[in-house]
Parts: C-alpha cells; structure tokens; sequence
C-alpha cells in the first residue's frame, strides 16, 4: 500500500467520524463574502495573499464550520496570517481572541490595523527544557470561556507532549459545551521516531489520541492539505518542500 494514506485509512477505521458542523446557506453566502474581502484587503501583503492557493484559507474555515457570529479562540497567531482574515469575518457579529505568541499580533491591535482583536494575557510561561527544540507551558492558563470555535494551524510540533497536553487542557476548558477544536500541522510518518528531519512533523494519530485523552470528541478529516508529492522524509523548512508539505485537517468537538 503506498504511504499516501496509511494514516488516513487509520483514521477512518479506527475512530468514529461524523459531519462537520455546516452554516446555512445564507450563513455560508456571508462567511465566503467576508472572507473574500478579507482576503483582497490591503491588510495583507502581497506575499500572505501569495500563499491563499497553497492554504485555501476558505475552504479550510468552512471545514471548520467558522461561522461570522462565532466567538472564536486563535492559539499562536504568529505573524496574524489568518487573524487578518478572521478578524473582518467577525468583526460585525462574533468576537476573535488571540493567545500564545502573540507579539505580532499585539502590535498590529496596538497599531489599528486589527482593532477588533482581542489579546488573551495568559498566565503562565514559555519554557524550553534544556536539549529539547520544543516549548512546554508552566502552570498555563487561558482566562476566556464560551468560546464557540479554537484553532491553531501549524502549531502542535513546536511544543513538547506535555505542553501539548496543556495547551489542549486549556482549549477544553475555554470552548463551550459542543465548541469545536480545529487544527492543522504537518504530518509524520505514522509512529516514526522523532530525528532532525521530521521534528516539526506530527504523526496525526497520535494528536488525535492526545486531543481524546483530555475529553474531545474525534470528528471528522480533510484532505484539503494532502500532498502527494511530500515524501514525509524531509524538514518543513527545505526548498524542496516548504510551500508544499502534506498538512493533516482535524476537526474535534467538546461534548
């Protein structure tokens, strides 16, 4: 059997999936207006608009179930290349919090160039044990509750399993009673050791399973950032692939 799916066959017979959450129709016409301006705003660079096909940031959020009058959670905005286009979408109806790396971000709501962000202060801080490339949280805590929708993309392999353990601890707790969790990352061979090629590579069943262990429910999938042509052997940062890694779509709700 070719590696293209191994983990995808395994997400399909091993855990129960269901429908993502959909917008009505007239919710969904909204979303795709507002995201389209979004995406054509003079906010963004030309170099994050570059990135639009590679991302397919709306058919990514409607995986999602984004709706414009959710109250959504962003862990790690980084640089706000998706908090540029959340914000508009709920500027109007919902409310967006950012948390976890989120200088850039401070700046640009500092700025009022997104005004309509609101900065999480956590409690807690970033610590990187010594030998390790990846961050745990000390005594992490993210003082916002009833949040409808949290995200992060590309995120989880810069952390430690116990950092991840708390972050998604945290994200339970903040969402509502049937909030969904949505994530994205690179994937890694499945049960692959860990090695200086594929660290910021996650094996998508063991996220799965770590995101289960603190009370979620498993979803659904997508294959919007399967790539074929990623041989899953290389770091994320190389020529040959960045732009191009294969990247799992897991979507998890609290019950």
């Amino acid at each position: 059997m070719p590696r293209s799916r191994i983990s995808q066959l395994l997400l399909l017979a091993t855990f129960a999936t269901g429908l993502a959450p959909a917008a009505s129709a007239a919710e969904g016409d909204v979303l795709k207006a507002r995201l389209e301006a979004a995406m054509a705003s003079d906010l963004r660079s030309a170099e994050e608009k570059a990135r639009d096909a590679n991302r397919k940031p709306f058919e990514t959020l409607q995986f999602f179930g984004l709706e414009p009058d959710m109250r959504v959670l962003e862990l790690v905005p980084g640089g706000g290349w998706y908090t540029k286009l959340l914000a508009p979408v709920l500027a109007e109806d919902g409310e967006l919090f950012v948390a976890i790396g989120t200088t850039t971000v401070q700046g640009l709501v500092e700025q009022g160039v997104l005004p309509d962000v609101n900065v999480v202060e956590i409690e807690g801080e970033f610590v990187r044990p010594e030998g390790q490339r990846r961050f745990q949280f000390d005594d992490l805590n993210i003082p916002v509750k009833d949040i409808d929708l949290a995200l992060t993309f590309r995120n989880l392999h810069n952390m430690t399993e116990e950092g991840r353990r708390g972050v998604n601890e945290e994200v339970f707790s903040a969402l509502k009673s049937g909030g969904h969790y949505g994530v994205v990352d690179h994937t890694r061979r499945h049960m692959q050791d860990d090695y200086y090629e594929n660290w910021r590579r996650m094996d998508p069943v063991q996220v799965i399973k770590e995101i289960e262990a603190v009370g979620f429910e498993f979803v659904d999938y997508s294959t919007l950032h399967y790539r074929p042509d990623d041989t899953l052997e290389y770091e994320v940062g190389r020529h040959s692939v960045t732009g191009n890694t294969d990247r799992f779509t897991l979507l998890f709700r609290k019950p």
